[in-house]
């Protein structure tokens, strides 16, 4: 299954040799600081632990952004029992707003469908108003605001929005 192409990107399914690249771009955007919730420095082996155990399971999709051997994006879905998938997604800097996150959206909306879940949810930073307006783009509701929720390193205290796209 592949989700399309965007930008000479193609967007298809994690395998187990992409594991360290797939570190390294979460690295690479924890590092900027704004985007994600995952804060440098990153625990590489952890994480490299993690998503290998992931690939294993029927109830997780991890999906790659691929420019010609080039990881730019990924995108990760858990499947709750109750049927929700929950999103997660992040793009490399220089790649974003050229289609990459539209194309990995469509992959994971895909990928939930055949799984059984009924709905997707995820959380957004207020200030990434970039992502939100993909995922509105892509049918997600606004469903609710977390005030002063996530405390992150320095010590800030910030918001997320959650959203929400019905599958059925």
């Amino acid at each position: 299954m592949t989700g399309g192409s965007a930008a000479g990107v193609t967007v298809r399914p994690a395998r187990e040799e992409d594991i360290d690249a797939m570190v390294d771009l979460l690295a690479a955007v924890a590092e900027e600081g704004r985007w994600i919730a995952t804060e440098a420095p990153v625990d590489r082996d952890r994480r490299r632990r993690r998503w290998a155990e992931d690939l294993q399971r029927d109830d997780v999709g991890l999906f790659v952004a691929d420019a010609g051997g080039e990881l730019v994006g990924q995108l990760g879905l858990a499947l709750a029992s109750y049927g929700v998938a929950d999103l997660g997604m992040l793009v490399a800097d220089g790649w974003r707003r050229r289609g990459v996150g539209g194309a990995l959206l469509r992959a994971g909306i895909d990928w939930a469908r055949q799984a059984g879940a009924h709905k997707l949810a995820l959380q957004v930073w207020p200030h990434n108003r970039a992502a939100v307006a993909l995922y509105e783009r892509f049918g997600f509701q606004h469903e609710g605001r977390l005030r002063r929720h996530y405390r992150r390193r320095s010590g800030e205290l910030w918001d997320a929005i959650v959203m929400g796209l019905p599958l059925d």
